[in-house]
């Protein structure tokens, strides 16, 4: 299927694409008794519901209800785009929140599934006043620690985008949906049409994935079982996929590291979790660092492990805040974390300092600190100064046989002491990198494959 070409479902039809046969069943509808023609007055606005009633077969732009998708037990949003362009009024603020409370009464994650133009302009200031009700009910479920994992569909555009959309855990997006807060007749007149797409919001780290319709249901049934998960106990780090026997000196150790025929971090979880996975991707910032930074949450022996993991380059900003996000929604949800070191440093080029790459790393020393369930770190490649030390766990950091931690990189120490390069190898010694120094210091808890002491 093309990129470019969106497929627009009912709301009905798109229940039956991600609900599992059977098992949808409606809320009750709030009752809310409506002056003619709105609350504004607005001439011919009851005119107009009533066309779209009769065209959509529906009685409010949204459906809520429960339905399982791939076993999973959820609440369920849908839009009705054909019903005044999926818009929001007061009636569909009451739906939204009816849908949020039964989620947070019977401990369910919420789905909105989302096509939108934005608010219902009939009501004014009373319709775009509903975004305020269902941020506040958004806050209230993600302070209960029950998940919500957005479909974004064509269009999702104005306060629906940046309320049940942006502001979910996860975002889905369908091929060729039209994404963004401005929608199609309100932006400047030389906007490029492709910054309000699908794939251009998961390019700029705002949605984690564009899914396409037929493999939708797999998809939101391995997010749902993944964030709903059996919470364990924290993750034991894996077992070294790479040399076995330990270096002999400090610069043995940075060669080993940097080699490129030592296993890196998607060779780490293919082993660890196989394809039971899915990836988390941005930083909801504006960026995302696919290559160097992949974060997401797997299944191993029936229990949840969220990941962030180091790729063997220089760390990006938006990588950076990607794994502050990840260990934040981990917190949230009480699912253990697991992460893999492995950067010769964080970057350090005037674009990411204009990033605000120091903030970035500050934020993850933080999120680290503060982390509300367990992480355990293993160190697999190269340990490059505090690039790498922000996502290591404080006492509960291991590393592989193939790898180093070190305050800086041996070259750049040499520099900066204003040694020779002849004398780097000399400095890889005294810096105290390899595994079995950093075990020693009490920098790491152990060697992976190896005996503690």
């Amino acid at each position: 299927m093309s990129e470019n070409r969106a497929v627009r479902l009912s709301a009905r039809q798109f229940l039956d694409l991600v609900a599992d046969p059977g098992t949808f069943t409606g809320l009750p509808d709030p009752a809310r008794a409506s002056a003619p023609d709105g609350p504004l007055g607005w001439r011919g606005y009851d005119a107009s519901r009533a066309r779209a009633a009769e065209r959509t077969g529906e009685r409010e732009s949204v459906v809520v209800g429960t339905a399982r998708v791939e076993g999973t037990e959820a609440v369920l949003i849908v839009f009705e785009f054909g019903y005044l362009g999926g818009s929001l009024g007061e009636r569909t603020g009451d739906r939204l929140e009816a849908a949020y409370r039964h989620a947070r009464e019977h401990r369910l994650p919420v789905v909105p599934l989302v096509a939108t133009g934005g608010s219902r302009m009939q009501e004014g200031m009373l319709a775009l006043s509903q975004l305020q009700r269902v941020a506040g009910q958004s806050a209230l479920t993600r302070e209960a620690g029950l998940p919500q994992i957005a479909v974004v569909r064509d269009p999702t555009t104005g306060g629906g985008w940046a309320t049940l959309g942006a502001g979910a855990d996860v975002i889905l997006a369908l091929p060729g949906a039209q994404v963004g807060f401005a929608g199609s007749r309100v932006r400047p007149p030389d906007a490029d049409p492709a910054a309000y797409t699908a794939h251009a919001q998961v390019a700029a780290g705002s949605a984690d994935a564009v899914v396409p319709l037929e493999e939708l249901r797999a998809a939101l049934g391995l997010w749902l079982r993944l964030l709903t998960g059996p919470v364990s106990a924290p993750a034991a780090p894996p077992d070294a996929l790479g040399a076995a026997g330990l270096p002999e000196t400090g610069w043995q150790a940075v060669q080993r590291a940097r080699s490129p025929l030592r296993p890196r971090a998607r060779a780490y979880l293919d082993a660890w979790f196989g394809d039971r996975r899915a990836a988390l991707v941005g930083d909801r910032c504006g960026g995302a660092d696919p290559d160097g930074m992949l974060c997401g949450f797997g299944e191993r022996d029936g229990h949840v492990v969220a990941f962030a993991a180091q790729t063997g380059t220089a760390t990006r900003p938006a990588g950076f805040r990607t794994a502050t996000r990840l260990i934040r929604l981990a917190g949230r949800l009480g699912i253990p974390v697991l992460t893999l070191v492995d950067t010769p440093g964080a970057a350090n080029d005037a674009e990411a300092e204009r990033q605000g790459v120091g903030a970035a790393i500050a934020e993850l020393f933080g999120a680290v600190a503060a982390a509300r369930t367990p992480i355990t770190t293993l160190v697999v490649g190269e340990g490059g100064s505090g690039g790498a030390l922000a996502l290591a766990a404080p006492g509960n950091t291991w590393a592989t046989p193939d790898s180093y931690f070190s305050v800086i990189a041996p070259e750049l120490a040499a520099a900066i002491l204003k040694r020779p390069p002849e004398e780097v190898e000399a400095t890889a010694g005294q810096l105290r990198i390899r595994p079995q120094d950093l075990v020693e210091l009490g920098v790491v808890r152990g060697i992976a494959g190896h005996p503690r002491p």
